[in-house]
């Protein structure tokens, strides 16, 4: 059999090694959180063709049959999606600890 070397390297250790895996990168097996009738959410981390590692996140909610209530959901995962963000981008260069002597 005839193995091809992947055009963007070896694979990770988290590499899925298989039809995940194509020619814009590397990916890994997806983790999925589901609640049945409610949402579905799948994460992959992903390496680009260019080296840099990334989460890709889908997610799929139950909205109410009430356009206002649908309305106030949507509000809710936009809000609640900026603060994800947000805390995931500062994560990922923490700040440093100060110390505080004791008094």
């Amino acid at each position: 059999m005839n193995r091809r070397r992947h055009p963007h390297g070896e694979h990770t250790d988290w590499c899925a090694r298989d039809h995940r895996c194509g020619h814009d990168g590397h990916r890994s097996p997806s983790m999925i959180v589901d609640l049945p009738g409610h949402a579905r959410a799948v994460l992959t981390r992903i390496r680009t063709g260019d080296g840099h590692d990334q989460a890709e996140i889908r997610v799929r909610v139950a909205l109410a049959d009430a356009d206002p209530a649908a309305r106030r959901q949507l509000a809710v995962l936009l809000a609640d999606l900026d603060d994800l963000i947000t805390r995931a981008g500062r994560a990922r260069h923490p700040q440093p600890r100060h110390h505080h002597p004791a008094a």
